[in-house]
């Protein structure tokens, strides 16, 4: 039986697992990550984590990072996140540690290949994935095969424009962009139900917002509806582009669940031409926060059968 290291690096968080050729994990570690320590208190924890398999052959290492990277030469163009990340070979460098193959893409696409594979759309000609986290992300799958485009593009599905103004979809339904509807929301309507409950969760508000909506919080309500209206919005972009089977939302803000699905679907109509309503199927992430992890499993096997 081969196994294989998936490594998901992203601005909050590091999971390394172990698994099979059909992507189950049966082993992992999980860090938070402190930014303040860079990208060389990342590499800490890798390595720190990879002795426990240094006994162990392995096959291959996927590697899904929070930001663009060249996967060709397998180095990373940025991390907008975490500073020290810029121009790192990061696949070189897991290699000497590891002694096997490394294949490198940016996290939005090993989710995608992991959904398509193994999640929401493995029954499905052509997925889209989208993840809501502390970033806005987007992977395109024809066949079982991410979409590439000419370095260093992907299908950075966060940063369509909204406007002219050069506002982006990633800066109205991050994570973060939420947290800030939130703060604001709450400086300015202290005594509402939203604001009670953002009061203790500092830096992770957007978690309080499905809290809120049960609670029938207006103000909830309005940023939900707001954020609602912009992801749609960008996904008709995609839907007129490239027609996919399966439109499927991962992410932190996924977790809000069925209601976010179900209000996505529903406004996404009035932003279709009428040939193309009611749009493709809308469906949540069916492996959640091991998207990444698992499509990391996933790349590294390719490798190995290449």
């Amino acid at each position: 039986m081969k196994k294989y290291l998936g490594i998901e690096i992203g601005g909050t968080k590091l999971q390394i697992v172990s698994g099979n050729e059909d992507a189950q994990i049966d082993h992992r570690f999980s860090y938070s990550v402190n930014p303040l320590a860079g990208a060389e208190g990342i590499r800490r924890q890798i390595a720190e984590a990879l002795n426990s398999w240094k006994d162990q052959q392995l096959d291959g290492i996927g590697v899904g990072f929070g930001g663009p990277v060249n996967r060709h030469n397998g180095t990373i163009w940025k991390s907008y996140h975490i500073s020290g990340w810029s121009g790192f070979a990061i696949a070189d460098w897991l290699a000497e540690l590891s002694h096997v193959q490394v294949t490198i893409e940016n996290d939005a696409n090993a989710a995608a290949i992991g959904e398509a594979l193994y999640g929401a759309g493995k029954n499905e000609h052509i997925v889209f994935y989208i993840t809501l986290g502390s970033g806005v992300g987007g992977g395109l799958v024809i066949d079982k095969k991410l979409y590439h485009g000419v370095l260093p593009g992907e299908a950075e599905f966060g940063h369509i424009r909204l406007d002219k103004t050069g506002r982006i979809i990633q800066s109205s339904c991050a994570g973060w962009a939420v947290n800030e509807k939130i703060k604001k929301s709450a400086i300015d309507f202290p005594d509402s139900e939203l604001a009670l409950l953002a009061k203790d969760v500092l830096g992770a508000e957007a978690k309080i917002l499905l809290q809120a909506l049960q609670r029938d919080d207006i103000h909830a309500k309005q940023i939900f509806e707001e954020t609602i209206d912009d992801l749609a919005f960008g996904i008709s972009h995609v839907v007129h582009l490239f027609h996919p089977d399966v439109i499927v939302l991962g992410g932190g803000l996924s977790l809000i669940g069925e209601p976010l699905r179900a209000a996505v679907s529903e406004r996404l109509i009035n932003y279709l031409m009428d040939a193309f309503q009611p749009g493709p199927v809308i469906r949540l992430s069916a492996l959640k926060e091991d998207a990444v992890t698992v499509g990391a499993l996933a790349l590294a096997r390719q490798i190995f059968n290449s």
